[in-house]
């Protein structure tokens, strides 16, 4: 095979070595021709001291590339209790985090690998941690023992991680372990086995006596130093560290748009075959490899530009190597000298690692278009004769630009000890199709954070503000959607939600801090509990321009409005697109009915499919009154068509009510109302039961005037609704007829999404929402609070209102506070902010709550790039040998302190004005936190807020105080100094309750018990 479909794209990468945590760590250390060569770390010396301080090679044994600390580990990421952790030998740990870490740098969402066919081979050999386990006599009743040890299971844990169902694998073919385990995953793809791989190796040195074998053989520098094909060469430098790869068709790479590093053209691997001396180098087998590298690459030796040689310094090794090499340049008639370099002089040789490490960096090399230099070199090794004839190691990095048909293209050597030599080819990849980015934007971008634990989450958002803020030309568009496209999706989440890049910044620093802002969302997934609920209100949430922004911004939007218009264009006389956006010629809103419940529907309906749209469909619809024809519609119980006919010709019957009438809002129960409504018998009558504490009544105006002076001297709020007639009540039973004849003839059909009728109170089959149904509707009393609080009650929920002014939602948050669990409640639009944004900060709202969203459907208009973000914050705790003392259970994170101190009422006076003034911020009141302090006597109201703003201004409280308050605490406390107050009252120190043990948090929901049983039946 030949061709793209025959190459393999090196899509992600990933490395770790003393004092270098990535890529970027690592192509500086190269650049700069530094070594991470020194001696064992002094915490780890003093264990491994007291065992071989006394061996005449304890200082050879001592000096090499070593980590500071190996003991720990994130089992909490990994679903790993710590008694496994603890168990688990230190090279798995670190192959499950590179392993991750090249998977995220590919710019592929962990999730999307699940239930593939995906190899996963590894190279590693053991590092000494049996001995520990032995020497600590933890080995006699670790039951995790097994598991901890088995070079098998590094290979499986990754698959295992991934779920990935191809070959997992763990090669030793001693030191060219990992450049074996990468071309066997690329004879893989090439045989069309799998399409994915991930290759790496990996190698820790818990027991630095192990080395000792190494230095009886004089293969370990006595001085401490590598010197790879230098006259001084004299031995090589054991290291620590590792590094992986994710491999995948070239093709389907291009095809994609992956960032691809390089290509892997071909690979060979050959035996050393028999040699005068086991150990020895075989220069004719390392030739072999090469030659049939080339082979598989098809291409010619005179096309390689740069070896990545084993070149592990020591006094037989380099002259062997370039002795293959040689026999290789003179059969080929190669005419130019060969660039070699060594990676070992710099990290150390890794032993199984070795060859993933070196392909890395000649990977890098090739796509960044640089040769690097190589640290020590000072003049060649004597025993290479005639050395500048053929090879050239560079002291400076070098330019290495590709040509017209000469694509830059390096080889990799990797030898083993005696064994199995490996040989790979890199090219340059090809040039990446860039598409222009359209001009779709939405004013408002969020950046959307996730991890495993509160810690990892603000380390996540340092890390990007780090990343953004180095790098000017990050646009936010691309940023973004690297969030949503690229990463997967954690329980612990925050969405920055930015109109330029400078709010963005000040958002992470924000998340980052613990705190949150106005335009910051933050919140703990746990999963969603009952359906999603669409609710959809009746009149006053109308308001002038109320979809001008959202026209220009959403295409989904917008093309549903001109549907609407389209379906409403027999029935009126007025551009229903004019009056959404605000057009000077749009009919006023007071014109009534005819204008305004048109109107409404078609936001409604528009503002559902926007929501759809993002991925949030509705498993139930709601609806108050009219509100029923628009979840009709949105749920798929009507065609638009029917619903536009029956809402359109509806308003022209009630213009034929003439008989005086109108309706009140009151702020109380349903008893309280009944109670007084006796006084005016076939007068009023209850129209609405919204909530426990919201009921609207209908009637003559005289006697509504009665009625809200009775209220008012018993202190109970009312409110005068801005309609005409009497709706919901007897008077409607003069235009029976007419609304009948409005109705007639439409063709309500099944729908999978539940319909909950506000006029029967209960699940209503949706075929019967016929004429008589609609009558019924504009008749009866709307029982919604009765329906939303089964709703809750009996099944939870996530409840969305989808109008352009939340006129529920108080309503639905007072059902909700009486519930041990209150469900989530979010608006869509506001009268104060039309736009975008506002939607993207309820979508917001729902995600860190686990409602499942489709983020990048909200950046697809514009096209946007996938970029590289940081790798994830790992949280790395102690294990080793043995799980912590105090610790069953992977251990939680301490709770996070307040952003301010909340112990005197000055203090929590601050905290509820500088929340006002972030929701003031949002109708641009220019409003700071101190300005509000001086005014804290003044109402909420006289300050500006409406009813949705005080809902608002509870949850900011709740969340960053840790209090439970009542969505109508800022009408009860209407004013910041009472509120504070209060709230200051719920803030008196508790003693703290004695912890409870968590239950352990596995990937798989596995306990140690459930392990116990395996052992019990013999598994193991």
């Amino acid at each position: 095979m030949s061709g793209a479909a025959a190459d393999i794209a090196v899509i992600g990468m990933s490395c770790r070595f003393p004092g270098v945590q990535n890529l970027a760590e690592f192509w500086s250390l190269l650049l700069e021709g530094r070594s991470t060569i020194g001696t064992f770390p002094g915490p780890r010396a003093a264990d491994a001291n007291s065992r071989y301080a006394s061996h005449p090679d304890a200082a050879t044994l001592g000096s090499g590339s070593f980590l500071d600390s190996i003991d720990g580990f994130d089992a909490g990421f990994f679903g790993t209790g710590p008694a496994e952790a603890a168990a688990m030998d230190p090279v798995q740990r670190l192959g499950l985090e590179l392993a991750w870490e090249a998977v995220e740098d590919a710019r592929v969402p962990a999730a999307d690998l699940a239930g593939r066919e995906i190899d996963v081979v590894v190279g590693a050999a053991p590092s000494g941690y049996e001995l520990l386990r032995k020497l600590s006599g933890s080995d006699q009743d670790d039951h995790y023992a097994a598991l901890g040890s088995s070079g098998a299971l590094i290979a499986n844990r990754i698959s295992n991680l991934f779920d990935v169902r191809g070959m997992s694998f763990c090669a030793d073919s001693g030191q060219s372990s990992s450049l074996v385990s990468l071309a066997l995953t690329c004879e893989r793809i090439r045989s069309g086995a799998v399409d994915l791989a991930i290759a790496g190796g990996v190698h820790q040195i818990v027991d630095p006596e192990a080395g000792i074998g190494l230095a009886n053989l004089g293969a370990l520098s006595p001085d401490g130093r590598c010197f790879p094909f230098d006259e001084r060469a004299n031995g090589f430098i054991r290291g620590e560290g590792g590094a992986f790869v994710l491999l995948k068709r070239l093709d389907l790479a291009v095809a994609d748009g992956d960032h691809i590093y390089a290509v892997v053209r071909g690979w060979g691997v050959a035996g050393a075959g028999a040699s005068p001396r086991m150990p020895d180098p075989s220069p004719t087998g390392q030739a072999a490899a090469v030659r049939s590298a080339l082979r598989s690459a098809d291409v010619p030796f005179d096309g390689i530009d740069y070896v990545e040689a084993h070149g592990t310094g020591t006094r037989r090794g380099d002259p062997a190597e370039t002795a293959g090499l040689r026999q290789v340049i003179q059969e080929a008639g190669r005419s130019r000298t060969l660039v070699i370099g060594s990676a070992k002089a710099n990290v150390g040789h890794l032993e199984p690692a070795a060859g993933i490490v070196g392909f890395v960096k000649a990977a890098l090399c090739v796509d960044r278009a640089r040769l690097v230099p190589n640290p020590n070199f000072r003049s060649p090794n004597p025993a290479i004769p005639d050395f500048h004839e053929d090879f050239e190691v560079l002291r400076a990095v070098r330019p290495w630009p590709g040509e017209p048909g000469r694509p830059r293209r390096a080889g990799v050597s990797s030898i083993g000890m005696g064994g199995t030599n490996a040989h790979v080819i890199l090219e340059q990849a090809p040039d990446a199709v860039m598409e222009p980015p359209s001009t779709g934007d939405l004013g408002v971008v969020p950046w959307v954070l996730s991890a495993r634990s509160e810690p990892a989450l603000r380390e996540q958002a340092a890390r990007l503000r780090e990343l953004v803020a180095e790098d000017a030309s990050l646009s936010a568009a691309d940023v973004g959607h690297s969030l949503v496209a690229t990463r997967s999706s954690f329980e612990h989440r925050a969405v920055v939600l930015a109109g330029d890049r400078e709010e963005a910044l000040a958002g992470l620093d924000l998340v980052s801090a613990g705190n949150a802002a106005a335009r910051v969302v933050r919140g703990v997934a746990t999963g969603r509990s009952g359906p999603l609920v669409f609710v959809f209100p009746g009149q006053g949430s109308q308001w002038l321009g109320m979809g001008r922004q959202l026209y220009a911004e959403s295409e989904v939007f917008a093309r549903s409005i001109d549907a609407c218009a389209r379906a409403l264009a027999p029935w009126l006389d007025w551009s229903l697109v004019d009056l959404v956006t605000g057009a000077d010629s749009a009919p006023s809103l007071d014109r009534g009915d005819t204008v305004v419940q048109p109107a409404l529907f078609a936001m409604m309906v528009s503002l559902a499919e926007l929501w759809r749209s993002w991925g949030v469909v509705p498993d139930v619809v709601v609806g108050h009154s009219q509100g029923e024809i628009a979840a009709a519609c949105a749920s798929g119980a009507l065609s638009l068509e029917d619903a536009a006919r029956i809402v359109a010709r509806r308003t022209h019957a009630l213009a034929a009510l003439t008989t005086p009438g109108g309706m009140t809002a009151v702020a109380a129960p349903l008893e309280w109302v009944k109670d007084r409504l006796g006084r005016w018998p076939g007068r009023l009558s209850v129209a609405a039961v919204n909530g426990p504490e919201s009921v609207v009544i209908s009637g003559e105006p005289e006697a509504l005037d009665e009625f809200a002076a009775l209220a008012a001297a018993e202190s109970v709020r009312v409110r005068r609704v801005r309609i005409k007639y009497a709706s919901h009540s007897h008077h409607v039973e003069s235009i029976r007829d007419r609304v009948l004849e409005a109705a007639a003839g439409v063709t309500p059909r099944e729908t999978p999404v539940e319909f909950r009728s506000t006029v029967t109170g209960g699940v209503l089959d949706p075929r019967v929402l016929d004429a008589s149904y609609w009558y019924d509707n504009l008749r009866s009393t709307v029982r919604f609070g009765e329906v939303v609080e089964n709703l809750m009650r009996e099944r939870g929920g996530v409840y969305v209102e989808v109008s352009p002014h939340p006129v529920l939602q108080v309503a639905m948050e007072e059902v909700a506070d009486v519930l041990a669990s209150p469900p989530p409640v979010v608006s869509t639009l506001s009268r104060h902010d039309g736009s975008a944004g506002k939607v993207l900060a309820s979508l917001a709202e729902l995600h860190v709550r686990g409602v499942p969203v489709n983020w990048k459907a909200v950046f697809a208009a514009g096209r946007p790039r996938r970029i590289g973000l940081p790798t994830y914050a790992f949280q790395r705790q102690r294990y080793w040998l043995t799980a912590p003392a105090d610790t069953d259970t992977p251990v939680d994170p301490a709770p996070q302190p307040r952003p301010a101190d909340l112990d005197s009422p000055s203090a929590v006076l601050a905290l509820v004005c500088a929340e006002t003034a972030a929701l003031l911020s949002t109708k641009g009141a220019g409003l700071t936190g101190a300005d509000l302090e001086v005014r804290s006597t003044e109402t909420f109201k006289a300050l500006g807020f409406d009813s949705s703003m005080a809902v608002e201004l509870r949850n900011r409280l709740n969340a960053v105080a840790g209090v439970r308050l009542p969505a109508t605490v800022a009408f009860t406390y209407p004013t910041p100094h009472k509120l504070a107050l209060q709230l200051h009252s719920l803030l008196e120190p508790q003693a703290p309750d004695a912890p409870e043990p968590a239950e352990e948090a596995t990937l798989q929901g596995r306990s140690d018990d459930d392990l116990y049983a395996l052992i019990d039946r013999g598994y193991v």
